[in-house]
């Protein structure tokens, strides 16, 4: 008789394990998130997220985060581009910023598909803390906040909240953040 795993029977009746491609899409921004999109056709069709797609193509990194990944993304909200001091944003969305913009964005970038799973075992296996290195080469500290809540600082001691979990893409994960982590 066929076998699953280590020899163990097959139960017709048994749903499969869920993989993140048959997971429920998420809804970010009032849109499905589909996890068969990559995170840039996801991202364009969230209405909390429109900043930070602007910022993207302004930065020119389009086509490297439809590229295969995977990438964690620490997705900032239009809301805290905005808590950003007043000219922050369409001074970094200027031509002439665009090194400093693409350090931004690539800040909250890090290589591998780090779900909340993934995270919380990396905080707790560092004694409550968990440096990830971004795709710009500076760190990011994760900590937690309780049993199910997780922070992501920058170096300068903002604090961000992950709002929305495991929004699963076909190149990675968004995790959706509060706050602009910002480089040093």
């Amino acid at each position: 008789m066929g076998g699953i795993g280590s020899g163990g029977m097959t139960n017709p009746g048994a749903m499969p394990a869920a993989t993140p491609m048959m997971m429920m899409p998420v809804t970010v921004g009032g849109q499905a998130m589909l996890p068969s999109r990559d995170i840039v056709d996801n991202a364009v069709n969230s209405a909390d997220h429109t900043t930070l797609v602007a910022a993207v193509k302004a930065a020119g990194l389009v086509e490297t985060l439809k590229g295969p990944g995977p990438f964690t993304v620490f997705a900032p909200t239009n809301a805290a581009f905005d808590a950003l001091p007043r000219g922050t944003v369409q001074t970094l969305l200027r031509p002439a910023n665009k090194t400093q913009l693409t350090a931004v964005l690539t800040y909250h970038v890090v290589p591998g598909r780090l779900d909340f799973d993934a995270l919380h075992r990396m905080v707790m296996q560092g004694g409550g803390r968990a440096t990830l290195t971004t795709v710009n080469g500076q760190p990011l500290t994760v900590t937690m906040n309780g049993a199910r809540n997780l922070l992501v600082s920058d170096a300068s001691g903002h604090t961000a909240r992950i709002t929305t979990y495991d929004v699963m893409q076909s190149n990675g994960v968004i995790q959706v953040i509060d706050t602009v982590l910002l480089p040093n």
